[in-house]
Formats: C-alpha cells, structure tokens, sequence
C-alpha cells in the first residue's frame, strides 16, 4: 500500500475515548426469503438481546442505543427506543435513530462514539438493521388528499361520491412498487454506477474478478470460523432457527458470473453476480468508555481515530463519496493511507469499489477534488475486504456500518495489527469513513 507522503505516526489523542468492546449480527439473508416475518424491529430486537446475553451485560449499566436504519417503520420510526422498550431494558436508557443512506450503521456507531467521548454514555449499544421484506407501499399522494375527509371522519355522503371521481382513472393510484431511486435524478443506483463503471473504464471483466474474490474470501471466512463468531442465530416466528449467512457463494466463478446478463443497461456491465443483493438482516455494537469497559472487566478490541462525512453532487458520480471521506477521515487521524494495515470498503457495486481506489490512486483526482498534488494512494489488494463485502454477505441497508465496525474490530484485536480503514458510499450522493485503531497499540 502506498502513499505519496512521508509516514509519520501521529500519537493517540488524549482524553476520554470510547472503545468497541463486542459486536454482533443477524445471518445476511436475501430479501423475501427466511426473514419475511420479521420487521426491522424484530430484527433489532433479537441482535441486540444476543449482543446482551453473549456479553452478559448488566441491562442496568446501558445508557442508551443509537440505531440505523433507511425503510423505516411508518408507525414507529425510531426503532432504537422500539427495541429498548420491547427487551424491556430500564425506561432510563433512551434511544434514538439516525439515518444516512447506506452509511446508517456507520453513523449510529460514530454518533455513539461521539456521546461517550463527550461524556454524555458510558455505555452504548449502536448498530443498524432493514428489513426490505417489510418495506412499506406507499399510497400516492391524490389517495391521501382524496380520503382524508373520510379517514378523519368528516365526510358527508356527497364527498363519498366525490372521493370516487377524485380516483379516477384507478391506474393513477395504485400503490407503486418502491425503488431505491435518487429524488434529484431519478436514476436508480445501478444506472448511477454503470455511469461510474463507464467513466472510469471498469470492464465487466474487473467487476466479475472482485465479485468472485469477494465471494471467497467471505466463504473463507465462514469455513474458518473467523465470521462465524460474528453471527447470532435468529429464530423466525414460524419456529425455524437461522444461523448463517445464506448470500455467500464459496463455488462462484468467473465463467458463472460471465454468463449472467447486465442488471441495469441492455448494453451494462453491472449484473446481480457484481452488486450487492437486497438483503434483510441487523448489526449491533457494544461500545463503552474506556475506563467504564476495563472497570466492568471488558477487553476494549479498537477505538475511534477519527471519522468523516462527505457528500458530492449525485448527478456527478453518486456513488464516489468514500474517494473523499476516506482521505479526510486519514488527514483527521493524522495518519496515511501507507499506514492502514486492513482496508474494509463497502461493495455496493464492484464496479463503485473499483472507481473508488482508482481514485485513491490518481494524482489528477487529487489535485481536482483533493485540493493535494500527490494520489492518496494505492491501496494492496491482499489488505482489502480480507473477509469479502457487501456482494457476497448482502447489504441490509441500515446494519453494514456496523457489520464492518465489528469485523475490523475483531480483526484488528485477533491479528495484532493496528490500523484499519473503512469506507461506505451512500444514496444522496454520501461518503463515510473512519479510521480504527487497534485498543491497546
């Protein structure tokens, strides 16, 4: 991995840090399939009552969870209090949600981090899950106007009738089947990244090479045990117990992905074998204040160097926020990217992970975007997505910040390596990043 700049190790800053002490997950499953009767919440619920019990927290000593989430429940949006008030923890522990595109988890996780080294926690649950089994169909808008008066029971028996013309034609206002769509484009996010992929001069060939690598090193993963530990076994109400990622492909190949037929563009090269799939399923992590984790007798795993946010216009290149929180997370942490010992970014698309490091790479996206002469750098493949992404474990929207947190962290406490550096794009034209450090380098 290499970097332009001279590295010079910047030492950890002073002061009150929060520490990732444990992280779990629900198995990823495709959507519609073994999680069609649990809703976010459920999901929610049944991560975070895993997290308590492998932990052995004391329920007593939680100060509040931080949740993550994009399809959220129309009638009880904030799904952290939901999940507070359904493990029946102490009706002190608030809760509150926060949603950013794909980078949810992510920044349920940092907001978390945030409190606690404010000192507002102690201790924290943060994490993230979507259900897309469960999104709900929206009724347009000509409906709503239209049965108002009859919904809030002020209706005469002439505006029954005159609901009836208000719905005419009927076509008109049929539910729609909702898409994950930009508001401001119009454009789907696989339309966005074939653009990308055409920009940059990805070939379908790359995308398909870091698809099936992804799906290996993930089936790896699985078979050593190494993400097995990372999964909590979830029971669905019709009595079935699930304990394992179900997306995960250990026998894909170049020559099975070649065959497969573009996805979003009759001419693309972007086809379900090289994008992440829609997926149900939860994360969760616990975090605390050092001094509270090492009091309670927990080993901290990894802290917080810095974190970033960025946004770019999404009509540009939606899906290339991370080619600029990365290096901002990086300039935050003082640190470069020579000095990351793992590299985590989220796998919306291959052909979006390949458009990002290409950037990272360029010195003329540095000096037009970066303000910087020099790339940020290249980026070794053997420290990228050790453990595979998004396209071969699944994306549950609002829980793979936190997936990602926890498999870092975890790494970097097993490995004894120090640094560790997460990227995610996000819809709205987003970038998150954070940098992790190792608890006890």
């Amino acid at each position: 991995m290499s970097d332009s700049r001279a590295s010079v190790l910047v030492p950890p800053p002073k002061g009150r840090r929060a520490v990732v002490v444990a992280g779990l997950r629900s198995p990823f499953v495709k959507a519609f399939a073994e999680f069609l009767k649990l809703d976010t919440i459920a999901l929610g619920d049944a991560v975070v009552k895993s997290l308590l019990d492998k932990t052995q927290l004391d329920r007593g000593a939680i100060d509040a969870i931080v949740w993550g989430g994009v399809i959220l429940p129309g009638l009880a949006p904030n799904v952290a209090r939901e999940i507070a008030l359904d493990l029946r923890l102490p009706a002190r522990v608030e809760g509150h949600t926060v949603t950013r595109a794909c980078a949810s988890g992510l920044q349920a996780v940092t907001t978390a981090a945030a409190a606690i080294e404010r000192g507002e926690y102690d201790v924290a649950i943060a994490g993230g899950s979507d259900s897309t089994s469960n999104a709900e169909l929206k009724l347009p808008q000509k409906v709503v106007h239209a049965l108002a008066p009859l919904a809030f029971g002020k209706a005469t028996p002439k505006d029954y009738l005159g609901v009836l013309a208000q719905l005419m034609p009927l076509s008109e206002v049929l539910p729609k089947m909702p898409k994950i769509a930009e508001r401001t484009t119009g454009q789907v996010m696989g339309e966005s990244a074939e653009i990308m992929a055409e920009r940059n001069e990805i070939s379908r060939e790359a995308q398909d090479e870091f698809a099936v690598r992804s799906h290996h090193r993930a089936a790896a993963g699985i078979a050593s045990g190494r993400l097995r530990r990372e999964i909590a076994k979830i029971e669905t109400p019709d009595g079935k117990t699930v304990t394992a990622d179900t997306i995960v492909r250990a026998d894909t190949s170049l020559d099975k992905l070649a065959k497969l037929r573009p996805a979003f563009a009759k001419n693309g090269t972007l086809t379900a074998g090289n994008s992440s799939a829609l997926t149900d399923g939860a994360a969760a992590v616990l975090l605390m204040s050092e001094d509270r984790a090492r009091a309670l007798g927990y080993t901290p795993l990894a802290y917080f160097r810095s974190w970033a946010y960025r946004g770019v216009d999404p009509a540009d290149q939606l899906l290339m926020g991370p080619a600029l929180a990365m290096p901002a997370a990086l300039e935050r942490a003082g640190l470069s990217l020579a000095d990351m010992d793992l590299v985590d970014m989220h796998e919306a698309f291959a052909a979006q992970v390949l458009s990002v490091l290409k950037m990272l790479g360029s010195d003329a996206f540095a000096r037009a975007r970066l303000g910087r002469d020099k790339a940020v750098g290249e980026v070794d493949p053997a420290r990228l997505n050790v453990y595979g992404g998004s396209i071969a474990l699944g994306h549950p929207f609002g829980a793979t910040g936190a997936r990602m947190v926890t498999t870092m962290a975890n790494e970097l406490h097993e490995s004894r390596k120090r640094f560790a550096l997460l990227g995610i794009c996000a819809a709205g034209g987003l970038g998150a990043a954070a940098v992790l450090e190792r608890a006890d380098s």
